[in-house]
């Protein structure tokens, strides 16, 4: 049995029961929470030598000045998740508002993420990098963090674009928004 302490806190049982429950709250509370809680729009992109792939994420964090380091998430039973592990570097595309359709098809399961109308070319180094984007950080894999059903990647920024004065496009409550400046007051 469950006693609900508050709406936003619960009690987990202990003993026998224990051992059976998931701990910590439910799923689809835990969804409900980040609903609340806007995220930038990112598609990951790597080629691990079997050609490009690519993702939408909103879990994109820089960690460190110096050196300077990000992290993203990736859940381990994606079709990203088995190239992810084997690339060695990986572009960060920061999407601007106008990208809806791109960060669409990055989060779409079972399709040429990277077909027309998909305009994409590489890097130097041979990495993934779209068209169009509002910035580029070229990284370099430091490791892999096993987080549950997902894993981190801690990565080092190693060059990076930026198309100054593009809009960011942002993640909230479910759909795709943009920064509105508040009125003058």
């Amino acid at each position: 049995m469950t006693v609900t302490v508050s709406s936003y806190a619960t009690v987990q049982p202990s003993g026998p029961a224990a051992a059976a429950a998931v701990p910590g709250i439910a799923p689809e509370r835990f969804k409900q929470a980040f609903r609340r809680y806007p995220a930038g729009v990112v598609v990951v992109t790597a080629d691990a030598g079997h050609g490009p792939v690519g993702f939408t994420a909103t879990s994109l964090s820089s960690l460190s000045l110096s050196p300077p380091l990000v992290s993203f998430g990736i859940g381990t039973s994606t079709s990203s998740w088995p190239h992810i592990e084997r690339a060695s570097t990986a572009v960060v595309n920061f999407l601007g508002v106008e990208q809806e359709r791109l960060a669409t098809t990055f989060a779409t399961s079972g399709i040429d993420r990277f077909a027309v109308p998909t305009r994409w070319h590489r890097l130097p180094g041979g990495e993934p990098v779209l068209d169009g984007v509002a910035g580029w950080l070229r990284l370099t894999v430091q490791s892999i963090v096993p987080a549950g059903d997902h894993r981190i990647v801690v990565a080092r920024a190693e060059e990076s674009w930026l198309d100054e004065g593009r809009s960011p496009l942002l993640f909230h409550d479910g759909s795709y928004h943009s920064i509105r400046n508040a009125p003058d007051q």
